[in-house]
């Protein structure tokens, strides 16, 4: 038998990244799954984009000030140097990082400004793949009231028809990927608790860590 991430170019650890519309969940999700590896012995690296880097901050609380390919040269440039700085480190050290919001993410957001996707893959060009991506999904009016009750983190969450058109756009997203090749899944939010949301995510990881294992030769 062999194993599918038997690649010499892979690192040791492994990529996890959570991406959805705003009010799905994601970031719940993604520190109740970091918690539960954690719990489970796993060695995990939680993170997020944009980081926390002076680029990522800039781009985070931007989204007023820079627009199309101003904003989508932000976010590729804050995630080649998260890369660079955090996350390949990581994973070079055998570590699960679970990232909330990757590339899925920018062909969405930076679709809501008109960018078509092959301008964001061109400025993520050479960006490490996960080893899964998993997404969100959700019925769009249940996402709108959820984002509404907490408020917009940003002018496309402030938008009236965001959940909608996000929405369709990571419909769009996923095909996208796939036909690049990546491990892609999704994941219904839309009843679901965030506790039954983040057994599903950690039962997908374990299923990718098992496919790992050294057993798989």
């Amino acid at each position: 038998m062999t194993c599918r991430f038997a690649d010499p170019q892979r690192l040791p650890g492994t990529l996890i990244t959570l991406d959805g519309p705003g009010g799905v969940g994601k970031s719940t999700t993604a520190d109740l799954v970091g918690e539960t590896l954690a719990a489970a012995g796993l060695p995990v690296h939680a993170t997020a984009q944009p980081s926390r880097a002076p680029l990522g901050e800039l781009a985070r609380h931007g989204t007023d000030a820079y627009r199309d390919m101003a904003l989508a040269c932000l976010c590729a440039a804050d995630r080649h140097h998260q890369l660079d700085a955090e996350i390949l480190p990581a994973l070079d050290d055998g570590q699960v990082v679970v990232c909330d919001r990757y590339v899925a993410s920018s062909l969405v957001l930076q679709g809501l400004d008109g960018l078509p996707a092959e301008v964001v893959w061109q400025l993520n060009h050479g960006v490490y793949q996960p080893d899964l991506s998993i997404i969100l999904t959700g019925d769009p009016q249940v996402i709108d009231s959820r984002l509404r009750a907490r408020g917009g983190h940003s002018r496309f969450e402030r938008a009236a028809d965001n959940s909608a058109r996000e929405t369709a756009l990571y419909v769009h997203a996923v095909a996208n990927l796939q036909d690049r090749g990546w491990p892609v899944t999704t994941v219904d939010a839309t009843n679901g608790s965030p506790g039954t949301i983040a057994s599903t995510v950690v039962s997908l990881i374990q299923q990718v860590l098992s496919e790992k294992s050294p057993a798989c030769l």
